[in-house]
């Protein structure tokens, strides 16, 4: 999977359903994509939060890009937002720590910036699947989809794939492909997660930061298993 920014409980659904994870950094940067931004709880509707980037090429991979010189102040900015709009959740002092403590971090490099949010969220929420970074990998990194999952799968003898159900409705993966090299495909479904939001009509697959604010680890761990595999 690629590093996304804080991403919704499914990705982590998926982190926690799998013995090993691999984290893609040399792969192509995606403009309007969840790699730098993602959508929280705003006066009872959903707003964006994102991570600004130097102006660079476009064709440069994810671990080529870097934060923006005014990310500073930007992400004092962002915190005093995500404070305000939820400052009166149940679990807001817990969450905000984490959060604080994830954008507070010296990296700059988008990848490892967000690479290490994902390891404290993890951490934060009790999961220890084993994570990967796909260029430590002595692979062919040319490749490119199906067969890059592929030829990961081989390297790491993994007989079994676990992709989101995205990946099935946009038709990314062909079952008899991974087949044919010993390799199950799977998708993971969620279910639908819903929980009490200030009382107000729910917003769903928001950032796994919404969670936090108003479920704690032992809630949140039992929603990690509310999915199916198709």
């Amino acid at each position: 999977m690629q590093p996304y920014f804080l991403p919704y409980i499914g990705y982590f659904q998926l982190i926690n359903a799998v013995d090993t994870f691999v984290v893609y950094d040399n792969i192509k940067y995606t403009k309007k994509g969840w790699i730098n931004r993602n959508r929280i709880l705003a006066n009872n509707q959903d707003e964006y939060i994102t991570l600004p980037l130097k102006k660079d090429s476009d064709f440069l991979n994810i671990d080529q890009r870097i934060l923006a010189d005014s990310f500073d102040e930007d992400k004092d900015k962002m915190l005093r937002k995500i404070a305000s709009f939820y400052k009166k959740a149940p679990c807001f002092n817990a969450a905000y720590n984490l959060i604080e403590e994830i954008m507070n971090t010296p990296e700059r490099n988008l990848f490892h910036f967000n690479y290490h949010s994902l390891v404290k969220t993890c951490s934060y929420l009790n999961i220890d699947t084993k994570f990967i970074v796909t260029s430590s990998l002595p692979v062919n990194h040319d490749l490119k989809s199906q067969d890059r999952v592929l030829e990961l799968c081989k390297y790491l003898k993994a007989n079994v794939y676990v992709n989101p159900i995205g990946g099935k409705t946009m038709g990314l993966y062909d079952a008899d492909v991974f087949n044919e090299n010993g390799v199950k495909l799977q998708f993971l479904r969620s279910d639908n997660i819903e929980y009490p939001q200030f009382d107000e009509p729910f917003v769903p697959w928001l950032s796994i930061l919404d969670v936090m604010m108003f479920n704690d680890v032992e809630q949140i761990n039992r929603m990690l298993t509310l999915y199916t595999f198709v």
